[in-house]
């Protein structure tokens, strides 16, 4: 069950302009199945860019621990959804996270958080696939990070060129994972079934 969401400051005044916006469109915001849609959109568009008000480098500080393990840890296949800056329109897929610890490692369920509080954002997927590695990196101090992340945009399938089966992937490294070698290692391990 999810938790319960607390919804910011501004929560009417946004839903007001929602309103507003579907009577630019041509509807009647005031006929009974668009009654209740600007508010259900205001507290949506509040729930889904919830990552503003989210510290990405504290969620990892709260499960930072000392360990000598020294190989690669890879969480691969988090799922996520964002919204494109351009059209605010979604895009979706996955996230594969790896870093070589330098003395401290993480909770694995901490990375899955970040990805999810850079996915509650505004965005382009290069700058999320950026803003990843440098949490990581800036936050455990590895040997290195690498970040991939796969995902279909809704602004290519809806509109505009409407490529129904486009996947972008982005990927971003540092480190150890600047040696062809040691990302040849994530890749073969991340497509291993």
């Amino acid at each position: 069950m999810a938790e319960e969401y607390e919804y910011r400051a501004g929560l009417d005044e946004l839903a007001a302009q929602y309103h507003r916006i579907l009577e630019l469109l041509g509807e009647n915001p005031d006929r009974e199945g668009l009654q209740k849609t600007p508010m259900r959109v205001a507290k949506a568009m509040q729930f889904l860019t919830q990552g503003y008000e989210q510290d990405a480098h504290e969620i990892l500080r709260q499960a930072l621990f000392r360990e000598d393990y020294s190989q690669m840890v890879i969480v691969k296949d988090i799922d996520f959804f964002s919204l494109c800056e351009h059209h605010m329109l979604p895009f979706y897929g996955k996230a594969h996270v790896a870093y070589i610890p330098n003395g401290y490692i993480t909770g694995l369920s901490k990375i899955a958080r970040v990805v999810d509080i850079y996915a509650h954002r505004l965005q382009v997927q290069e700058r999320m696939t950026l803003q990843i590695k440098q949490c990581i990196q800036e936050t455990l101090h590895p040997l290195g990070v690498m970040v991939v992340i796969e995902a279909r945009h809704m602004c290519m399938q809806m509109r505009g060129v409407e490529k129904q089966n486009s996947i972008t992937t982005t990927s971003e490294f540092s480190g150890a994972f600047n040696q062809a070698k040691t990302r040849q290692e994530f890749m073969n391990l991340l497509h291993n079934q």
